[in-house]
């Protein structure tokens, strides 16, 4: 297993990080000088070690003018957790990958995507509305309406759930639901009660977190709130797409 600290780099950001055209480092990884292996969706990443090891052999410099490496990510946060107490999807491991490649954990607040948590609980009349995004320990939000707590444990989300399937999730009274009446987020703050959410997909359909919609009281979506709220999470895919560099 590559080490924990290793970043994942897509062709483009590997040619910048060697000063080379992205057709010459493709062509690098394409014949093995540089070990890379395919995404669900045909696309090719490497990790940094590899990267590293190429310029130490080929007395290569990064020209100083680059843009700089991606952040290394934490010890854990994106390899897969040996003793999860949340559900995970059979590819969780490809997630993480496709998670750490967004480079998006942690980023600051941005207007485009609390615009779309507020008009998501405003298209859902729900009081409460987030952008979730799942490591292996945490779920971060990347917007929040109406939570105070900018992040919670992995252990407790609903959205680990959320990702498990393509569409709508829904949980109507979470104090009725078994998986979710004891959690902390029921039984303390926020009290939810109702939670409706669609993932939120990379360019590969990997599922990196979800929009999603709380309330305190029971309740169900109308149809057109679920579309409403499908459209949003769309929007929101895309957004996180185009800060991916291939």
């Amino acid at each position: 297993m590559p080490h924990s600290k290793d970043s994942v780099l897509t062709t483009r950001a590997t040619a910048e990080l060697l000063g080379v055209a992205v057709s010459t480092a493709q062509l690098w990884i394409e014949n093995g000088a540089i070990p890379s292996w395919k995404t669900p969706g045909g696309h090719r990443r490497v990790r940094l070690s590899a990267v590293k090891r190429l310029m130490q052999e080929r007395g290569l410099v990064a020209p100083a003018a680059s843009a700089p490496a991606p952040a290394v990510a934490s010890s854990t946060e994106f390899l897969p957790s040996a003793t999860a107490a949340y559900p995970v999807p059979h590819d969780e491991a490809q997630r993480l990958l496709a998670l750490d490649a967004a480079r998006i954990v942690d980023t600051p607040p941005e207007s485009v995507f609390d615009r779309l948590t507020w008009l998501a609980s405003q298209a859902t009349e729900s009081p409460m509305a987030l952008i979730s995004l799942l490591t292996a320990e945490r779920q971060w939000f990347k917007s929040r309406l109406g939570v105070d707590a900018p992040e919670t444990s992995r252990d407790w989300a609903f959205c680990s759930h959320a990702i498990l399937q393509d569409g709508l999730f829904v949980v109507e009274d979470a104090a009725r639901d078994p998986r979710f009446q004891d959690s902390p987020l029921v039984t303390g703050a926020p009290h939810i009660r109702f939670y409706a959410a669609f993932p939120l997909l990379d360019a590969d359909k990997m599922p990196l977190g979800t929009l999603c919609v709380l309330d305190s009281e029971p309740r169900r979506l109308r149809d057109r709130e679920v579309r409403s709220l499908r459209e949003l999470a769309a929007i929101a895919s895309e957004e996180i797409q185009r800060r991916v560099r291939r």
